[in-house]
């Protein structure tokens, strides 16, 4: 079964996830979305994604409007507490995009990550003072502290496990 792996980064924190998922699937190949890999060919596509606005950031999106009746799983990293409501919302955006195309979803992993720094200053200058992206709440400091400690090598152990869950369902023909 050929397996891709197609992922997008912005710090880092995808590609190292993309790399585990990759180690964990015996001759995928692992492409950078920006070489905006040919699909076809393809048993089984795992896209990951930084997540930009509450659903995958500009160029994976393009990417997976693309992909039509593929086998998918997808992952992604964001700077909010993986069992939010937040990451909630990104996955089910997500899979209603992927199915929309008529793709089969196999599933999803999501991973909490470091936020580029010049993101937040972008946003504490572009938005109104009371918007919550705009203000350093002692809350908001926590959860960004936690995030710069991931992914570590919990989170990719968990990868290479989804990895392994997404190609088992995809040999087995699971829907």
């Amino acid at each position: 079964m050929k397996c891709l792996i197609v992922y997008s980064t912005l710090t880092g924190n995808t590609k190292k996830v993309a790399e585990a998922v990759s180690g964990a699937i015996e001759g995928s190949e692992i492409v950078s979305v920006d070489q905006n890999p040919e699909p076809s060919g393809y048993d089984l596509i795992l896209s990951g994604f930084w997540v930009d606005k509450g659903q995958a950031d500009a160029k994976t999106k393009n990417y997976l409007t693309r992909l039509k009746g593929r086998t998918v799983g997808f992952f992604y990293t964001l700077g909010a507490y993986p069992d939010s409501s937040h990451a909630d919302d990104v996955a089910r955006v997500t899979e209603e995009l992927l199915k929309a195309e008529g793709n089969v979803v196999l599933g999803s992993f999501r991973c909490q990550g470091k936020v580029d720094p010049e993101l937040l200053e972008k946003m504490k200058k572009m938005l109104p003072p009371d918007h919550p992206h705009a203000q350093m709440t002692e809350e908001r400091r926590a959860r960004l502290e936690e995030a710069a400690k991931h992914p570590n090598e919990e989170d990719l152990t968990k990868a290479r496990a989804f990895a392994e869950a997404m190609y088992r369902k995809a040999l087995a023909g699971a829907v």
